[in-house]
Parts: C-alpha cells; structure tokens; sequence
C-alpha cells in the first residue's frame, strides 16, 4: 500500500490558497460595507421641527421626542414609550432628561423584562431669547457618543445590540441566582423548569429582524 505524504510544496500551494481565499472574504464584507455606507449617506436625515424656548413645557418636550423617534426606520415590532426622568438646575440653564424605552413584545411574552434606553436632554438656556429653538441631544444606553437631530442616520443595530448585551449577562447569571431562589421569589418563576429554560428572555435571532 503507498501512502502519499504531503510535500513542502503541496503545504505551501494549500496555506496559499487558504490566504487568498481569507483575502477574498475580508475584501468582499469591507466592499458591501462601503457600499452600504454611501447608500445611507444618500438618504436625508429626518428632524422634525423643534418647538422655541418659549413654547416648551415639560410635556411638549416629551410629545417631541415622541414625534421625534417615530420618524426613525425600525422594524414594526419594536415598541417604545417616552417618559420624563428629571430636570437638572444648570448654570444659566435648566436641563430636562428624559428616557425612551424600547422592547419587542412577543406572544409568549407581551411585557419583556428587556429593555433598551434612549435618553434626551432637553436644554432651556436662561440666557437666550423665548424665541430660540430648544437645544436637543440624546445618546443610547451604554454609549458614550452624544447624537444631534439632524445630523446622524438612526441605526436599529445600537438597540438590538443593548438588548443582546443584557440577554446575555442576564442568561449567563439567572440560574445561578435561582439557586438561592432569588429571582423566583421575586418574580414567582421556577427557573428550573425546562419550559422556562426554553422561552424565558427569549429573544428571536438578529437574522430575523429586518
């Protein structure tokens, strides 16, 4: 019986193409990258128009961002509701905070425990004229960049990400705690069950969402 042994030029011609088919693959996610980079630069960016200092009122500020976030594109079973937080005394100015939570209910579970959160800073500048345009920003939970209406592209990606993150830190840690019963008193649940171990915090894949 022969046996073929691999020759130094057979390895070298197999970790050549195993490259050059690496090389491929990186070339082609960075040119689909590009191309979806220039196709979203193309599109406007939305903004409503935003009420003056002198027409602003706790409420109204809310309603705004409410109309705010219902101009951003994401898919239909992403709900949400705007409540206000708090204000911050400033020098010279008041902030007003408020937080935008989003979820995806399912038949399973109509009230997730899951949750992403978008927080506004309204900002009323005590110097400036009730006519000037209320000052807006808002960054997302766990992010440090600060976004402007009107000067970025909303992405669905940065929720589903913060809900992803806390699926997993949850998952990896419940049933640990369950086995000092501390969720289960809390919530009533036995973690245990394999029903639960199947459905609980389920999230539907990221593929799924569109």
């Amino acid at each position: 019986m022969w046996i073929k042994v691999p020759t130094s030029q057979m390895m070298d011609t197999e970790d050549t193409q195993n490259v050059t088919e690496l090389a491929l693959a990186v070339a082609k996610n960075v040119i689909a990258a590009a191309i979806k980079f220039v196709e979203e630069a193309k599109k406007p960016i939305k903004n409503i128009d935003w009420i003056t200092q002198g027409e602003f009122t706790e409420e109204r500020g809310r309603k705004q961002i409410e109309d705010f976030v219902s101009h951003w594109k994401y898919h239909g079973r992403w709900v949400h509701y705007t409540e206000f937080l708090k204000r911050e005394d400033v020098i010279h100015s008041f902030h007003y905070i408020y937080c935008v939570h989003w979820s995806i209910p399912t038949a399973r579970r109509p009230i997730p425990r899951i949750s992403a959160s978008v927080y506004f800073t309204i900002k009323i500048n005590t110097n400036k004229p009730p006519d000037t345009p209320i000052d807006v920003s808002y960054v997302f939970e766990s992010h440090s960049v600060v976004h402007r209406p009107g000067t970025t592209h909303f992405q669905e990606k940065c929720l589903r990400d913060i809900i992803e993150g806390k699926y997993i830190l949850m998952n990896s840690n419940i049933f640990q705690l369950n086995r000092v019963r501390i969720f289960p008193n809390i919530l009533g649940i036995d973690f245990s069950s394999e029903c639960v171990k199947n459905t609980i915090l389920y999230i539907e894949p990221q593929n799924s969402i569109e």
